[in-house]
Parts: C-alpha cells; structure tokens; sequence
C-alpha cells in the first residue's frame, strides 16, 4: 500500500498493525494475556538502553512499546472495548484534573506537594487505599520503593536516615535472633530477611539511591570481574571446577585490582 495512504506516522502504524492483526498468523493468534509478558520484556529493554545512554536504543525499544500499544488497542477495538483515541483523551483528561496547579488555581511550590495533591486527588476518585495504585505485578524491590513513597505523602516517614539504619540493624537483629533458635522456622527466616531488605530499601530511599539501579550496578560489576577471572584461569590453562575457594578469591583480589570496572 501507498505511504501517501497515510496522513502522519501515527496512522501508519495504525494501519499496519490492522493489516498484521489480520493477515499475520501470529499476529491473529495473540491475545491481551499472551502480549503481557512480552510487553513486560520490552520495558526492562527500554530501561536496559537508558541505563547505557543509547540514545538511538531507546529510540528503537520505545518503538516496540509503542507498536504494543497499538496491539492493546486493535484487540480492544475488536471487542468494542476502547479506541486509541479514547485512551489519549483519558490520559489527556486525568493529567489535567492531577494537575490544578498548572490548569487551576491549586498551589503547589515544589515536587513534594505536587505527589502529595496527585494522591489525594487519586484518593478523591474512589481508591479506597493510598497504595492501591501500586502494582501487583512490580518487581519486589520497585514495589517496595512505591510503597514507602506513597505512605510517605501522609507523613508515615522517619524524620531522619539515622533512624532509618538503626532500623536496619534492629532487623538484622531479628534475624539473627530466629536463626540462634534451637528450631529454626524457615518461615519464620524468610519474614525477617524480607523486613531487612524492606529496610534497606527504605534506607536508600533516604540517601536518595535508586536500590533498583544500584543493584543492577553491582550485577554487572560482579559479572564482569566474574568473566575476567574465568579469563584468567583459562589463559594458565586450569579449570575453576578444581581450584580450591582460598585460590579462587586470590585471582579475584587480583582481577579487582586491575580492573575497576
């Protein structure tokens, strides 16, 4: 078909994505549960290129998100549920009302009272809870940050972050505590390591850390030195599987002080 079909880009994938929806096999087949893990793979691509500063990356990753959107759409629209252009008018509509200090008389000097007015406006709407739009599906560790930021809002907030770390080492204690018991519940076990990493995420929320982010750091950085000691080992010709762990961790003491990475 003619691109002079088309008025504008939007269009055109709009178009594709009916001509896909019903010539494609694939394509037919798919449905809002089948697409939602897939959708799910592009966002932590999309972060993945973020996280690199690759510009043209996000520019492709924000493409397949969007090519999903329009795949959400066309099997809404198939079952008389929505159009796209109801989608843009609700998003439209609710940045709006969230936002009087910008379309009404509402003050709100900085980005604190902004969340704050955005929730009570969400509460306003008929959310029974404050942390009803958290998520079922986030990542734990998200979620978690979610969570304290959202309790946050109504002032359920340490004053401090020495609070907070004394917090951390009063769980570590707890935990320590269950494991000196002569039975060990391992759910018991469970409860109180899922309260300390709770508190260190609350702990990097007040050193203004993403614990998502950090930890991603730390991944790739363990990945990384990891390979360059299997390097190592492999240029002298051994086998990791028959190096003891005291030989191990002197090519790893090596291997961190020759890379920084």
């Amino acid at each position: 078909m003619s691109k002079a079909l088309y008025s504008n880009s939007f269009e055109r994938l709009q178009h594709i994505m009916d001509d896909l929806r019903e010539k494609c096999p694939w394509d037919k087949k798919q449905t809002i549960e089948t697409l939602r893990p897939l959708s799910i793979e592009e966002i932590y691509e999309l972060a993945d290129a973020i996280d690199k500063n690759d510009w043209q990356g996000i520019k492709e990753e924000m493409g397949d998100l969007l090519l999903h959107m329009f795949f959400y759409e066309r099997i809404a629209r198939e079952q008389n549920q929505f159009t796209m252009q109801d989608v843009i008018e609700a998003i439209c509509n609710k940045l709006v009302h969230r936002h009087p200090h910008i379309y009404s008389n509402v003050v709100a000097e900085d980005e604190e009272q902004v969340s704050k007015n955005w929730e009570k406006l969400k509460l306003q709407e008929g959310k029974k809870s404050l942390l009803a739009g958290v998520p079922r599906g986030l990542p734990a560790m998200v979620k978690a940050l979610r969570i304290q930021n959202k309790a946050k809002q109504v002032g359920f907030e340490w004053e401090n972050a020495d609070q907070v770390y004394a917090k951390v080492n009063e769980e570590l204690q707890e935990l320590q505590d269950e494991l000196n018991e002569e039975v060990i519940e391992q759910e018991k076990v469970e409860s109180e390591f899922g309260d300390i990493l709770f508190s260190l995420v609350n702990y990097a929320r007040f050193l203004d850390i993403d614990p998502e982010k950090a930890l991603e750091k730390t991944n790739k950085k363990f990945i990384s030195r990891f390979q360059k000691m299997e390097e190592t080992v492999w240029a002298e010709n051994q086998d990791m599987k028959n190096l003891s762990l005291q030989e191990l961790d002197e090519i790893w003491n090596k291997v961190k002080q020759i890379y920084s990475c």
